[in-house]
């Protein structure tokens, strides 16, 4: 450990080690709104430091880019309406979900699972109702490019307030075998999304042969505690205390190779 990430990890212990201080006085964002100015604003009061993360959820992203459809103007294709009657979904539902996929993983009663064209694997294609609009015809698509999105807001607000601040863009999923969805990274910039561990030693002097750490989905999932799922009406998160080695990650590096992905 570098003598400066000995300092940061002292600091962190003497403040009471990883703290989560939710980011509040956002307003609903609306398409074109400038979410950057949006965070500085709510973030000033915490005095943002060198090296904190800003967790923000995929949801605002994707509302400020204007990512709504409208089922009602949404015409389903023969393979949505095969597809709706197996999962049991709203055909045009299923349509919005293709259209964002580049393949169908599991189709299955109330379960559509598909690979996003980001590449990562999700219920839905990351599709959703929930916390979008009163209207039940109004569904959200995910970021057009999360990891682009997260690295334009890393260099703005670390310009505007003179440090070193990363960004995650977080997401919910399910995970093969275990129920329950998690916090996932799908956009990160200024931090690692996957930590190389190998060579350190453990607790006996043993060197690590094949761990390497998702440290941006533990951030995600870390910062979703707060955020919630439901109208806890938090989408950002700021974490202090966190010791990693800086430098230009992205959520794109957490994906596992189609090849190797024995889940897929």
């Amino acid at each position: 450990m570098s003598a400066e990430a000995g300092a940061v990890s002292q600091e962190s212990k003497a403040e009471g080690g990883l703290r989560l201080l939710p980011v509040v006085g956002l307003p609903i964002v609306q398409p074109g709104d400038d979410l950057a100015a949006l965070l500085a604003a709510a973030l000033a009061p915490l005095q943002p430091r060198d090296r904190d993360v800003l967790i923000i959820t995929s949801k605002i992203i994707a509302k400020a880019e204007g990512r709504f459809v409208n089922l009602r103007q949404v015409a389903p294709s023969a393979q949505a309406i095969e597809l709706a009657t197996t999962a049991n979904k709203d055909p045009r539902l299923v349509e919005v979900i293709l259209r964002e996929s580049v393949a169908v993983s599991r189709v299955a009663p109330n379960v559509l699972i598909t690979r996003h064209r980001l590449g990562f694997i999700s219920a839905n294609a990351g599709v959703d109702h929930s916390n979008t609009s009163a209207d039940p015809d109004v569904v959200l698509l995910m970021p057009s490019d999360p990891d682009a999105a997260a690295q334009h807001l890393h260099e703005q607000l670390s310009a505007t307030f003179g440090v070193h601040l990363p960004v995650v863009i977080c997401d919910s999923h399910g995970r093969p075998h275990r129920l329950g969805t998690v916090g996932v990274a799908v956009g990160v910039a200024g931090m690692p999304g996957v930590e190389d561990w190998r060579g350190r030693a453990d607790l006996f002097g043993y060197r690590l042969q094949h761990t390497e750490i998702g440290l941006a989905d533990m951030v995600a999932s870390a910062a979703t505690l707060v955020m919630g799922q439901a109208a806890e009406g938090v989408p950002a998160v700021l974490m202090r205390g966190l010791n990693f080695a800086p430098r230009a990650g992205s959520a794109a590096e957490i994906i596992r190779p189609a090849h190797l992905d024995l889940y897929r």
